[in-house]
């Protein structure tokens, strides 16, 4: 799948963007390069189309949940 003209990522975003952000890994092997992961605090909705779309582009993305440890979560 390519995307074939820009994507307005602000018209997606929701409008209280309150997030929590926390360091951790990418969700595909080797699952150990770092990154700082940022969540909103309100999920925004998809459609199942638009999962079913996410899921061909990304279709390795099943990491299991993984345990907190001694992770600091900041919310921002």
């Amino acid at each position: 799948i390519s995307i074939k003209e820009p994507i307005d990522l602000q018209a997606i975003l929701p409008p209280d963007q309150t997030s929590f952000s926390y360091n951790g890994s990418l969700t595909t092997p080797p699952c150990t390069e770092e990154v700082k992961w940022i969540v909103f605090e309100k999920p925004i909705e998809m459609s199942k189309e638009q999962v079913q779309a996410f899921q061909q582009i990304f279709p390795d993305n099943h990491r299991p949940v993984q345990p907190l440890d001694e992770r600091e979560i900041i919310k921002n």
